[in-house]
């Protein structure tokens, strides 16, 4: 399983915003996810993501967090999901393109593809 495509489809279903893996022209709002890291112990999978949510001005982007970490929980609901545990969240305000922005640090758990 490509935990980044559950992840993507899954978000998309859940927001009113794209939700990407890399900037493609996105204007704000939307959310863009990234893997940070990840390990594996016997069938189980974990993956650490950064979801970064950008908005027009502080209070979209804090708002479209408080969305984002909602659909991210919403994972655990998954057949394939074991766990969802959010790391931390913080502004993350991009002070060299003045986009703001917050981002949520989550550790998903997951069962590997015979």
């Amino acid at each position: 399983m490509i935990i980044e495509k559950l992840i993507i489809s899954h978000m998309n279903g859940e927001l009113d915003v794209p939700v990407v893996m890399e900037r493609d022209g996105e204007t704000a709002p939307f959310v863009l996810i990234e893997r940070t890291g990840g390990s594996r112990k016997n069938r189980i999978e974990a993956a650490t993501f950064a979801v970064q949510s950008y908005g027009r001005t502080m209070l979209e982007a804090c708002e479209l967090n408080d969305a984002a970490k909602a659909a991210v929980y919403a994972m655990r609901e998954l057949d394939a999901v074991c766990g969802v545990d959010l790391s931390s969240d913080y502004n993350f305000t991009d002070t060299s393109t003045k986009e703001y922005r917050y981002q949520a640090l989550f550790n998903i758990r997951y069962l590997m593809e015979e």
